[in-house]
């Protein structure tokens, strides 16, 4: 078997992304939750791995599939601009574990108030740091910035739902459920341009085709702001809104009135499946 070329080009997802099945491939291998499990040293041997190959060195006995293991894996544990190891909680493959369990509590702990507080709070807590972990290295935040942005966007989640708690208690139960999803609408609206306010000042680095920068661009970080605010509250819909409904007409039935302890599990895993 000969050497493997170094054409391969691992800047570029694996998979065709004009197509729903390509971007679905790769961004089924950017969240596999596997990757947590990985130790340090394997994390390490990935990124020299990578690193190697893009210094036009081939690691010896290397196939293809190895080459782009090693990349997704890269990719999954380091900053694709300083190359720092992102925290454990903050990796992309830490989303769905995560973003169940919280999402989960919040809509099965949403009837008294310090829980309510609480899992805002934790909510809020664990967006501040995907955020920060995954921030543009061409920008960095300052302590200050990160405080007011948490700071911020857990005031906002947790008036909101109290409010809107108040607001439901004599509308039928079910409209209650859904306060959560307002919180976090609401909290990401404040959270996400608040955290990356540096990027609204000063930009972010613009390239062409072949990879070669540009410049940097206010209205390309004002729009790609825009849009994660809105693909945050887009992706939270199928997880907030179909699970309160179900979980709505199951806690009638007497199977969970005599099993009220099974409500948090079953509600984690009716989102962990949207």
């Amino acid at each position: 078997m000969g050497e493997l070329p170094l054409d391969i080009n691992i800047q570029e997802p694996r998979w065709d992304q004009s197509t729903f099945l390509g971007r679905a491939r790769h961004f089924f291998t950017v969240t596999d939750p596997r990757n947590l499990l990985l130790s340090g040293a394997q994390l390490e041997a990935s990124r020299n791995i990578v690193q190697n190959y893009r210094a036009g060195v081939v690691t010896p006995g290397l196939t293809e599939d190895q080459l782009w293991r090693a990349k997704y894996v890269y990719d999954s544990a380091f900053h694709p601009d300083t190359g720092e190891k992102v925290v454990l909680i903050g990796r992309m493959s830490a989303q769905v574990p995560m973003n169940m369990t919280i999402t989960g509590c919040m809509l099965t702990f949403y009837r008294k108030t310090p829980t309510v507080v609480f899992w805002q709070w934790v909510n809020q807590s664990f967006n501040a740091v995907v955020n920060y972990s995954n921030r543009s290295g061409d920008t960095p935040i300052t302590v200050g910035q990160l405080g007011t942005a948490y700071v911020s966007a857990t005031t906002g989640a947790v008036a909101t739902a109290l409010g809107l708690k108040s607001l439901t208690k004599h509308l039928p139960p079910l409209v209650g459920r859904f306060v959560p999803f307002a919180a976090v609408a609401a909290a990401n609206c404040i959270n996400i341009p608040l955290m990356r306010q540096r990027e609204l000042q000063v930009g972010i680095p613009v390239t062409d085709e072949a990879g070669q920068r540009l410049g940097h661009s206010v209205t390309a970080a004002k729009q790609g702001i825009f849009q994660v605010v809105i693909s945050r509250i887009c992706m939270a819909i199928p997880a907030m809104a179909i699970p309160p409904v179900i979980m709505d007409t199951l806690e009638k039935k007497d199977f969970l009135k005599r099993r009220p302890w099974l409500g948090a599990p079953l509600q984690v895993g009716l989102v962990g499946f949207w």
